[in-house]
């Protein structure tokens, strides 16, 4: 149970509340909420995916970042160009740490920063035939890539570049498909508009090219979709998919080819690792190809094997036993690290605020250890998000959507949590009031967490953070008592 009860997690929220202005107030709000587990559906208690409030910090990243950062940029045998100024690029390469195999600059490309550099000029006079130039360039100095996405920043539309015009001229001269996406910063009210808008862009310019092609199938085909392979994510749960008997044929984004992403129209069912990134297009193969889906959770053993036995449900005996076998090789691993690391974790408590599916998903690795997450919120979910999460959280637990660095600050400070798990902005706050922290976006430089290999790690970079000497002897500077002068000596 959490250490606040139902009232005073209600009185914890509401003094925060109190700094903001009425208008703010209201706003605020409604992002706030403690958990009930009785309610089954979010809306009735917390609101989600609004604009976040002007003046107000905000860790959100925008519907660029969605789409060239997380969907498209991980396609590693494409060149994706961040079509603008080059900020926008630089940022967003190679932060992720979108694991691949390949040679880069050769015939992966997922690590580079393709821009078309956009000047003052260019915003006057329109960036159309630089835009065609570059991608001449990119054929003459990359002649193995197999397509190029066209990643529109901000300025893209507001001077009203004809990006699918050029797709479509460059697509015909190369052979070779050409992706405009529409993603434009500014667009939406976060990242989240990007992973829809980049899913559209996969429905309409990738799939309609496996029509007509002959794929050799089995009835165990399957895709892996939404897992960006961060530190080696989708490879340690692809051992697991394959060990029990299924055939992964398209594995994306993470390590991800065109070519897979061609392939998954043919597959017998789509599984989703990040829920909020991916739905659209599984909704969309549903729909049209009539290929069923499921989410899985790859995080934690119990979670793990929650997964394969109810992705092994929708297969024959073969694959069900499979799942088992599975379960069954691993068990003896998982008890040895629950029995080493367990000890030293059990009872700690966790805040989270992360993107995509962490917020809940890790929360049963979390329980595996022994440990409870007494406060979670998203920085870019929807309702549906909410709703899968109010079921894996403790009653009386805070939920937050889109929180402010302010409130984030103060939750820490009143529920005194022994762990944060947040992103790079948050990081270095939380260290410096010496609160243990893990990067939650990039596992902090480590990984994979996702499996059973997964598992071992996760477990051993909690116990590290966590334990670490280094916590007792740090004092935020702002807490420092200040030294009082010495009197200088009379002359």
């Amino acid at each position: 149970m959490s250490a606040l009860t139902r009232e005073e997690t209600e009185a914890l929220i509401q003094e925060v509340l109190e700094v903001y202005p009425e208008k703010a107030r209201k706003d605020r709000e409604k992002h706030l909420a403690v958990n009930d587990q009785s309610i089954e559906q979010s809306k009735k208690c917390i609101t989600s995916n609004r604009k976040s409030l002007p003046g107000v910090m905000t860790i959100r990243g925008c519907a660029y970042a969605g789409s060239k950062g997380v969907v498209w940029g991980p396609i590693k045998d494409m060149i994706h160009i961040s079509h603008g100024p080059v900020g926008c690029g630089q940022y967003s390469r190679a932060g992720r740490r979108n694991y691949y195999v390949g040679t880069t600059g050769v015939n992966s490309f997922g690590t580079m920063n393709f821009t078309t550099d956009f000047q003052e000029k260019d915003i006057v006079f329109g960036g159309d035939k630089k835009l065609a130039k570059v991608m001449v360039e990119i054929e003459g100095l990359f002649p193995l890539n197999k397509g190029i996405s066209i990643q529109s920043e901000c300025p893209i539309g507001l001077i009203g570049d004809d990006i699918e015009a050029v797709a479509k001229k460059t697509a015909a001269e190369t052979g070779k498909p050409v992706v405009p996406v529409r993603c434009e910063g500014f667009r939406g009210v976060s990242q989240s508009l990007g992973h829809h808008i980049a899913n559209d862009a996969i429905r309409d310019w990738v799939l309609p090219r496996s029509e007509g092609k002959v794929h050799e199938s089995t009835p165990y085909d399957v895709a892996v979709i939404g897992d960006y392979n961060i530190g080696g994510d989708a490879w340690s749960s692809r051992i697991l998919l394959e060990e029990m008997g299924l055939r992964v044929v398209s594995q994306w984004s993470g390590d991800g080819t065109i070519s897979e992403m061609e392939k998954t129209p043919f597959v017998k069912m789509n599984l989703i690792h990040c829920y909020r990134s991916m739905n659209y297009i599984a909704r969309h193969m549903e729909e049209k190809y009539s290929i069923p889906w499921m989410e899985y959770n790859f995080f934690g053993p119990t979670k793990v094997a929650e997964s394969l036995r109810a992705i092994a449900a929708h297969f024959d005996d073969k694959i069900k036993e499979g799942a088992e076998r599975v379960i069954a090789k691993y068990q003896a691993m998982m008890d040895e690290i629950i029995a080493k690391y367990k000890p030293r974790l059990e009872g700690k408590r966790v805040m989270l605020y992360v993107g995509g599916l962490r917020p809940r998903h890790v929360i049963g690795a979390y329980e595996d250890l022994g440990m409870e997450v007494v406060g979670t919120g998203y920085e870019f979910g929807h309702n549906d998000d909410y709703d899968r999460t109010i079921k894996d959280m403790g009653n009386a637990t805070l939920i937050y959507d889109d929180v402010t660095g302010f409130e984030f600050e103060e939750f820490v400070k009143r529920v005194k949590p022994d762990l944060v798990g947040s992103g790079i902005k948050e990081k270095f706050i939380f260290q410096k009031m010496g609160v243990p922290f893990r990067q939650m976006h990039s596992w902090d430089y480590s990984g994979p967490y996702h499996g059973y290999d997964g598992f071992a790690i996760f477990a051993r970079d909690m116990d590290m953070t966590l334990n670490n000497p280094c916590w007792s002897k740090m004092q935020a500077p702002w807490l420092k008592k200040e030294e009082p002068v010495a009197e200088k000596a009379a002359a």
